[in-house]
């Protein structure tokens, strides 16, 4: 076995459309896992209007009963005033911390965290933090921890110089948020427009996959997201000194039992090669590491760096 790791695991947001009931049954299960942090919020599509402001308010205060800290996160593509006021009554809610997906949510919290309201706010990782500069700002207006972009490699962590007081968040498993766009491109396969999709994200509660030529699985279309279609796993690198968080993705199916593998490695009661084989059969169409590594996405460094 190995020697525990003083290290916490999170929850991202759910990236999928899912119904109402399929989000309350899975947040359910969730407050029975070891999970340390939770996500909750549509950062997406302003269109998923599964759950209303109450209901994630609801979800909040049954997982912060359980000993979850809980976090409310912004969308990450804001297009009309509508998405605008929805963010800014988020950043103004008094009770959790806010996760900030967007630069205008940056702006609404830093005023808040100006004037002493709040204690300060969460980076997520399409803020796109990419040097110890954009770090320094932005802790300045309030960061208390930043989520690493999902591109960004071990070594490159390394380089940066974080401040005392802010905690590093590192994206552990899961399909890797990779691009954002306006148009949407899971209506653009069904030959719908944006504005009139028919919620077509609810058929795929994984995101569809978009193989290669030669039928390999490449990307997964998730509304305005571009993923990967490999899942990005880091159960073998969990002892890096500089990172404070490891946070796991939602899936539709296994995400509690991928949570306890990486909860048992953190405490050394599983052996990791172990763990590794059996989230392996986790992931639909394999998996990856190659971004920690330095090298290509979609490639995969068995060796953890020592």
């Amino acid at each position: 076995m190995n020697k525990p790791i003083n290290t916490r695991l999170s929850l991202a947001p759910v990236s999928y459309f899912w119904d109402r009931s399929t989000l309350f049954d899975f947040y359910a299960r969730i407050a029975d896992t070891p999970i340390d942090i939770v996500y909750l919020g549509e950062t997406i599509c302003s269109k998923r209007r599964s759950l209303s402001g109450d209901d994630w308010l609801e979800l909040a205060g049954q997982l912060t009963s359980s000993g979850k800290e809980v976090v409310l996160s912004t969308l990450t593509l804001v297009e009309a005033a509508s998405e605008l006021s929805t963010m800014q009554r988020s950043c103004d809610n008094t009770h959790y911390r806010i996760e900030a997906n967007d630069i205008a949510a940056v702006q609404m919290l830093s005023r808040r965290f100006k004037h002493g309201e709040i204690e300060g706010f969460i980076g997520g990782p399409a803020l796109n933090l990419y040097n110890t500069r954009a770090l320094n700002k932005l802790t300045a207006l309030g960061l208390k921890r930043w989520v690493m972009p999902v591109e960004h490699s071990a070594s490159a962590l390394d380089e940066f110089d974080i401040p005392e007081a802010v905690e590093t968040e590192v994206f552990a498993w899961g399909q890797l948020p990779l691009a954002y766009s306006a148009r949407c491109y899971t209506a653009r396969t069904h030959n719908t427009p944006k504005d009139d999709c028919q919620l077509r994200c609810l058929d795929y509660p994984d995101g569809l996959k978009l193989s290669t030529r030669e039928d390999e699985p490449f990307l997964v279309l998730n509304g305005i997201q571009t993923q990967s279609a490999l899942t990005h796993n880091l159960i073998n690198e969990l002892n890096h000194p500089k990172v404070d968080i490891f946070r796991i993705s939602p899936q539709s199916q296994y995400t509690a039992s991928i949570i306890r593998l990486f909860k048992d490695c953190l405490d050394g009661h599983i052996d990791i090669d172990k763990a590794d084989a059996q989230l392996g059969k986790y992931a639909p169409f394999g998996t990856t590491n190659g971004y920690w590594h330095g090298i290509a996405g979609m490639a995969t460094q068995r060796e953890p760096l020592s």
